[in-house]
């Protein structure tokens, strides 16, 4: 069901907070929220398909998203993992190139297509804001390509786990996407992964207190680990 976006849409009712508005005015602001609605999923629910008409454009305002493409044979690439902050379904050419699950009860702040594209045109430092978004997710996807074609098991998931705390601000990292994601946006299988954290934590750059949360122990080591600068003691 959607909601009219209100004051639900941040904590304290300030639109400007919300990614897409940052830097802007608020009268600007309020132009933006007019075309916008308030969406909440479950987790395990379908935001969008790959392939279907592209007539929105998302804002995630909290939980988290997992991005994946389907190859030919069946098997599933996962291009990204999206949380609070970040903007999905930009599609020039009018169709998603991605199908967006929530993996876990995510809010979602949601914009008709047509009225964002015109309020490009017509409100002051939107295209500008626009560009700064999009510039992020190419950085993101030339970052994945480097993980997926220069890296070894190690390095990949010791990245993983310092992108995750670079955007969590925090060495404590919550981490809801399953194992089973993880393998398919490392381009590893299941076991490797599994394998690879548990040396993480053998050689003590990490601990696994929980299931879904990760402590690391160690940045510097990590961090010279997914620079290639390292190997693991098995």
């Amino acid at each position: 069901m959607l909601a009219h976006a209100a004051s639900s849409t941040t904590p304290n009712g300030d639109f400007r907070a919300l990614a897409i508005c940052r830097g802007l005015g608020r009268e600007a602001a309020s132009n933006i929220m007019a075309v916008s609605s308030l969406q909440k999923k479950a987790a395990g629910e379908t935001i969008f398909w790959e392939g279907d008409a592209a007539d929105s454009v998302f804002e995630v305002v909290s939980g988290t998203l997992r991005l994946h493409k389907l190859l030919p044979d069946g098997r599933r690439q996962v291009t990204g993992f999206l949380s609070a902050g970040h903007l999905v379904g930009l599609a020039p050419e009018g169709t998603w190139v991605y199908t967006a699950e929530a993996i876990t009860d995510v809010s979602l702040c949601r914009y008709r297509r047509s009225a964002f594209e015109r309020l490009i045109d017509t409100v002051p430092g939107f295209a500008r804001r626009i560009l700064t978004v999009t510039s992020h997710e190419l950085q993101v996807a030339q970052d994945q390509m480097l993980l997926l074609g220069r890296k070894t098991a190690a390095e990949r998931v010791a990245s993983f786990l310092l992108l995750l705390a670079d955007q969590q601000g925090t060495d404590d990292i919550s981490v809801p996407m399953g194992r089973n994601d993880i393998a398919d946006y490392l381009g590893l299988t299941v076991e490797t992964v599994c394998r690879t954290l548990t040396q993480l934590r053998r050689n003590e750059l990490i601990d696994l207190p929980t299931h879904g949360r990760v402590v690391i122990r160690d940045r510097d080591q990590l961090d010279h680990l997914a620079a290639g600068g390292t190997d693991l003691d098995s």
